[in-house]
C-alpha cells in the first residue's frame, strides 16, 4: 500500500469494525487509561496514525467488534456483533463505498482470514460480495451508481514460503527465529508421511516492495494496544528481508480483464 500510494496510486482501507473488543496485546500498554476506558477510541487513533505513515486513505464501515472467541467448546459470539449481520447487510456498506470509490483492484483476506478471527473472516466474504454485485444494478440498487472492479486479490501475508526463507535466514546468521516451532511441526508431519496440506490458493504475483518495509513496520507499530514492537512481526530486519524475501506476496482469484500469470504488479493489464 505504501509503495502504490508513493507512486501515486489512490489507495483506500476500509475497516469493518470498531475493533472494540479487542485485548491488548502490547505489555507497554497496558496500563494505559485511554483503551481501558475507550477501546474503539483508541482504535481510530492508531488506525488514522497507521494511515498517514502508509499514506492511504482509510474509512469505517461502522460495524461492532465481534471479538476473538476463546475456550473449549468456543462461546457464542456476542449479538449484534459483526460476524453474524446476514451478509447483504454487512456488504451493504462496502458495496456503497466500491460504488463511491470505483477501484479496479480490491484486497482482502482469504476464506481462513489470515488466521480465523471471525470478524476477518466476514471481512472476507464481504469482501467477495462487494467485487460481484457492486458492479450489477440489479443488486444493491439506491446506494450509489453500479461499478465493476477488475481484479480481486487475497493477501498471502502468511505465506509457508516466507516464513522458512526468513527463518533460514535468520540461523544462518546466528539469530533465534521466532518461526522454528511452526516448521518444526511441519516437518514433523514430513517425517511420518503426513504432508501439510497445500495453501488454498497459490501465489501468483509478488509485488517487489522492499524500499517500504520500514513504512509497513512504523504502520503496524501505530496499532500499539495490539502490537508489541518487540514481538513475532520484527523479529527479522527490513534490511534482512529485503536481501530474502523483498516481496510481498498475493494470490490473484478472479479477473474480468486477461491476465498473464505470474504477475509481479497488482495493476497488471490495467496500466
Amino acid at each position: 500500500m505504501a509503495m502504490y500510494a508513493a507512486s501515486g496510486v489512490d489507495v483506500l482501507v476500509a475497516t469493518c469494525t470498531d475493533g472494540s473488543r479487542g485485548d491488548i496485546q502490547n505489555p507497554a500498554m497496558e496500563g494505559q487509561p485511554h483503551p481501558k476506558r475507550d477501546m474503539a477510541g483508541a482504535r481510530r487513533l492508531e488506525m488514522d496514525a497507521a494511515a498517514k505513515v502508509l499514506g492511504v486513505r482509510q474509512r469505517w464501515l461502522g460495524f461492532v467488534d465481534s471479538g476473538l472467541p476463546e475456550g473449549d467448546p468456543l462461546p457464542p459470539l456476542p449479538p449484534g456483533c459483526f460476524a453474524l449481520q446476514p451478509l447483504e447487510r454487512a456488504a451493504a456498506p462496502l458495496v456503497r463505498l466500491v460504488r463511491d470509490f470505483r477501484p479496479h483492484v480490491i484486497v482482502s483476506y482469504d476464506e481462513n482470514g489470515g488466521y480465523p478471527h471471525p470478524d476477518h473472516i466476514m471481512a472476507h466474504r464481504v469482501a467477495v460480495e462487494a467485487f460481484a454485485a457492486a458492479g450489477d444494478p440489479a443488486r444493491y440498487q439506491g446506494i450509489g451508481e453500479p461499478w465493476a472492479p477488475s481484479k480481486l486479490y487475497y493477501d498471502r501475508a502468511f505465506s509457508p514460503d516466507r516464513f522458512r526463507a526468513l527463518h533460514f535466514a535468520l540461523e544462518e546468521a546466528g539469530l533465534q527465529s521466532p518461526y522454528a516451532e511452526r516448521l518444526a511441526t511441519w516437518l514433523e508431519a514430513d517425517a511420518e508421511g503426513h504432508t501439510p496440506p497445500p495453501p488454498t490458493h497459490p501465489t501468483t504475483t509478488q509485488i517487489e516492495c522492499g524500499d517500504f518495509f520500514e513504512a509497513r513496520d512504523d504502520a503496524l507499530r501505530s496499532h500499539r494496544t495490539q502490537v508489541d514492537p518487540e514481538g513475532f512481526f520484527f523479529a527479522v530486519s527490513a534490511a534482512m528481508q529485503r536481501k530474502v524475501w523483498p516481496w510481498e506476496d498475493y494470490s490473484l482469484i478472479e479477473s474480468r480483464i486477461p491476465v498473464e500469470l505470474p504477475e509481479t504488479d497488482l495493476f497488471a493489464g490495467l496500466r
